[in-house]
């Protein structure tokens, strides 16, 4: 079992989850989760899609294991705050192969993992996604690394109760020794309430994409954590974007209005 620093960010990870609500935001580089530690922010997550679309690719398993992990890594050692990693589906067929992705996250220091129960043909079997937030936990004991299981019943719209499945995902996901649940694609406030007050452990709701609620109605909503997802690294590749146009078309520099000092940006990445 680990001990030491590990052990600790992953305790303070899971404390946040014990009280009033907490807002975790996803960096996908080690500059971006400086700058969100320094905003202030006790917990950082990292973003597959930011990390994906920082090497230049689509989101959703485009980038293999070793290289996911490889980003992952680098935002974990820039940072002293817990960081919990998106890990898509775990990587692998089977529940052994998200067990080792799981281990190897461990390894390179991050407290914490999605695992999300869906892959490019849909929703996995109940059972088999039991089994794969089973083999994550046996790979990361319980204590020492917070598992967020991730269920995509309102993306798949392949059961008539949405709503029951839901319930039930989460629930089983809970006993095999999930930590929390995160349900995104849920935009309804009312229905929001209902999954808070059925789910037998806190909950996770994305923010920024569809659901543009903010935080503090979905904690008085009774969610535990949010999340961004990619929406912090859609929001700069927009202004990315903008920039360029301008650029490009008039040749002014308008979009440097606003924008920190060489010197200030420097101050920031100095240790």
């Amino acid at each position: 079992m680990m001990t030491g620093p590990s052990t600790d960010k992953a305790a303070i990870l899971l404390a946040l989850h014990e009280g009033p609500g907490f807002v975790l935001p996803n960096a996908w580089d080690a500059g971006s989760a400086r700058i969100l530690e320094q905003v202030g922010f006790p917990a950082i997550a990292t973003t597959s899609a930011g990390i994906a679309w920082s090497c230049g690719v689509p989101d959703g398993e485009t980038l293999d294991r070793d290289t996911m992990l490889e980003h992952v890594a680098r935002i974990v050692a820039a940072v002293s705050v817990p960081v919990t990693a998106d890990l898509e589906a775990g990587y692998g067929d089977t529940p052994d192969d998200v067990g080792r992705t799981i281990a190897r996250a461990a390894e390179i220091g991050a407290v914490g993992a999605n695992l999300e129960d869906a892959g490019p043909s849909g929703l996995f079997e109940i059972e088999d996604a039991v089994d794969r937030i089973a083999a994550a936990r046996a790979a990361a004991p319980s204590g020492t690394f917070v598992l967020n299981a991730r269920t995509d019943t309102y993306f798949a719209g392949t059961s008539e109760d949405v709503f029951a499945e839901t319930i039930e995902r989460a629930a089983r996901y809970l006993e095999a020794g999930a930590d929390c649940v995160f349900v995104p694609g849920v935009v309804e406030p009312e229905t929001i309430r209902r999954l808070a007050a059925a789910i037998p452990g806190p909950l996770n709701v994305v923010a920024g994409l569809a659901n543009t609620i903010d935080a503090p109605t979905l904690f008085s909503l009774g969610v535990n954590r949010v999340s961004l997802g990619g929406s912090l690294a859609r929001a700069m590749l927009s202004m990315l974007e903008r920039a360029g146009r301008e650029l490009h078309d008039s040749g002014t520099l308008g979009f440097l209005d606003g924008a920190l000092g060489y010197a200030d940006v420097q101050r920031r990445f100095s240790r």
